[in-house]
């Protein structure tokens, strides 16, 4: 038998050992505290991608769901953070936000925004504008396929990317009604768990429908939204191009058919109006971090329609199908929305300014005292002025009289030169004040009655005689 005093050492140690253990235990749980703590802070990794043409509405959009009034406009690939925060548990965190320029030669630059290593954590935006609904379809085809072409360069396993695909598969199938399931009461999951892409759970396929044919037809493993914006540009189209409501039907089922495609919600949004903007980015926070969503699909108004991902399909789009008159729902969108024709320019003729009327007619003076006296030749007019011979000549007139002894009726051409300057001097100064009215009225009549002597004379040319011979002298 050991001594007392051995016995109480091994005691002793016994008890120092398991007051070591539970200090690691302590130290343990409170490491385990900490990461639970960490854990359930929201990630700053998560993404959103938006594509879509230029004049699309992209960068208002995001400035609206930033809460900001003037949009930050820039080229290439811009970079936005929209502010996220967990009311109830009082956390926040950005979301960031990239945005690709409408031009295709940028589309290079989508590897710098959807890496392999941020695929499971980005949801991609694909937006189209009401203002130009002709070209909807075509716009939402083109990118769909710019963002299928960067998908496949991406050097994600296959596994993986089965993966991502099968989880969006499980969230089409495990959409609820709000207040029907646990969507309308759920909060922000905490832990590994991603809501983009929720792992499988044990009773699913039991819980679980089949898809419809057309439904994910086109799987990119990536979470999608189409966003059509400007949806206040309806009225428009309604006065303006005669759209009625089996147009716009038209245009909701094509855009919902797409939407199956890929597995996509569908907005109807109008910064304008600030119609459906509030619910996107609560619809975007639900479905990127797993916040509460209340709110059901919305069909009915034609400029407010939501659709969430996994609530649509094939039998409930065909409802459209009722107010289609005019046209069938497998008619090409191109032919029954067609692009207005362009409306020509009308070329108008250049403006002429008129001369100012003082200068006018000092150049019309100016031409009359360069121009020599009626009847002159050519050897005449090149003659300086001066040495002109003064020769009485008369102007045109009618034939000669009977009695060659009868003075002829005209008048001296330097008279009629005067009178003419007097009557353009009369109106060069006829603004000027103090000038005798009487005078003006004078100079009036007088070149009125010359001028109307001239034009008599020139009409009366044809009909005169040649002209009378020189009297003969007294014969020798």
């Amino acid at each position: 038998m050991a001594p007392i005093s051995e016995k109480e050492d091994r005691m002793g140690n016994l008890d120092g050992e398991n007051n070591s253990e539970d200090a690691d235990n302590l130290w343990a749980d409170i490491l385990t505290d900490v990461q639970s703590g960490s854990a359930s802070k929201l990630p700053t990794t998560r993404s959103v991608l938006v594509l879509g043409d230029n004049e699309s509405g992209k960068t208002t959009l995001i400035a609206k769901l930033q809460g900001l009034e003037e949009p930050k406009k820039g080229s290439g690939l811009e970079y936005y953070y929209i502010d996220v925060k967990d009311e109830y548990r009082d956390e926040q965190s950005r979301l960031n936000v990239w945005v690709l320029d409408g031009d295709p030669h940028h589309t290079g630059l989508l590897k710098y925004a959807l890496k392999e290593d941020n695929f499971s954590d980005t949801l991609v935006m694909l937006v189209v504008s009401m203002a130009q609904p002709w070209s909807l379809l075509e716009t939402l085809n083109k990118w769909a396929e710019v963002l299928s072409d960067h998908v496949d360069k991406l050097r994600i396993p296959a596994e993986k990317m089965q993966e991502y695909e099968q989880s969006l598969v499980r969230v089409y199938q495990g959409y609820t009604e709000p207040g029907d399931g646990p969507i309308a009461t759920q909060g922000p999951p905490r832990g590994e768990v991603n809501p983009l892409h929720p792992p499988a759970a044990s009773s699913e396929e039991e819980a679980t429908l089949p898809l419809g044919e057309l439904t994910l037809s086109r799987n990119l493993g990536i979470p999608i939204v189409v966003v059509v914006t400007k949806s206040d540009a309806i009225s428009m189209l309604e006065k303006e191009l005669d759209f009625k409501d089996e147009h716009l039907d038209f245009i909701q089922q094509h855009i919902r058919k797409f939407c199956l495609k890929y597995g996509a919600a569908m907005f109807y949004t109008s910064v304008k109006d600030e119609r459906n903007c509030d619910l996107l980015y609560r619809y975007l926070v639900h479905r990127i971090y797993g916040f509460p969503f209340t709110s059901p699909a919305l069909v009915v108004d034609k400029d407010s329609v939501f659709v969430p991902s996994g609530w649509d399909n094939e039998k409930k789009i065909s409802i459209l199908y009722e107010g289609l008159s005019s046209m069938k729902p497998e008619d090409a969108f191109e032919q029954v929305i067609s692009k207005p024709p362009t409306r020509k320019v009308v070329q108008r003729d250049a403006e002429v300014s008129a001369e100012d009327e003082q200068v006018f007619l000092m150049k019309q003076q100016s031409q009359l005292a360069k121009q020599p006296a009626p009847g002159t030749s050519p050897a005449e007019q090149a003659a300086p002025r001066q040495q002109r011979p003064a020769v009485q000549r008369t102007p045109e007139r009618s034939p000669a009289p009977a009695n060659a002894n009868t003075p002829t009726r005209g008048r001296d051409p330097a008279t009629t030169e005067g009178m003419l300057a007097n009557f353009f001097n009369s109106l060069l100064s006829s603004k000027a004040p103090g000038t005798p009215v009487g005078n003006k009225a004078a100079v009036t009549r007088d070149a009125a009655a010359e001028l109307e002597r001239m034009t008599r004379g020139k009409k009366n040319a044809p009909e005169a005689t040649a002209s009378p011979s020189t009297p003969k002298g007294p014969q020798s």
